[in-house]
């Protein structure tokens, strides 16, 4: 077991399956030393926990773990194409969409889910730039979607 995945079992998560493509694309790929992933919704043993509008039908709050779920598949998706968590160097960017309602406006406190868990298991490895974007609607009305870019060590 990696030190990433003994990290995510200290704090009682474990990785995922990939959440297979819902169209024509990989989950993620590798070019060079960086690994980008495609946006990854919330899903949990293949289904969406909760779907809506942030700020509507889904609270912050819900919104926040969601999105901590998305970096998790995230990082599975990773895994998936370089096999060893721990060949991550660092995050270099997260890009998170919210689904929200018209007034709401607390995107970043939502990403923020996906940031602390990337911060969690991977310390300082794990501090990374970030986009937090509104959006009128996301896949299977998911409420949030996020995708990672790493850099892996040489």
């Amino acid at each position: 077991m990696s030190a990433v995945e003994t990290k995510l079992a200290e704090l009682g998560l474990t990785l995922p399956e990939v959440v297979p493509p819902l169209a024509a694309y990989q989950p993620a790929v590798q070019s060079g030393v960086y690994v980008y992933t495609a946006g990854q919704l919330p899903m949990v043993d293949g289904k969406l926990p909760v779907t809506g509008k942030v700020g509507a039908e889904v609270t912050p709050e819900e919104a926040k773990k969601l999105a901590r779920t998305c970096a998790l598949n995230a990082l599975a998706a990773v895994k998936s194409v370089v096999g060893d968590l721990d060949r991550i160097a660092r995050v270099v960017k997260v890009v998170g969409f919210v689904a929200s309602a018209s007034d709401f406006t607390g995107q970043p406190g939502v990403v923020n889910g996906a940031s602390e868990l990337l911060g969690e298991v991977l310390g300082d490895k794990g501090v990374h730039a970030r986009s937090a974007v509104g959006v009128a609607v996301l896949p299977l009305d998911a409420p949030v979607e996020v995708e990672i870019q790493v850099e892996l060590a040489q």
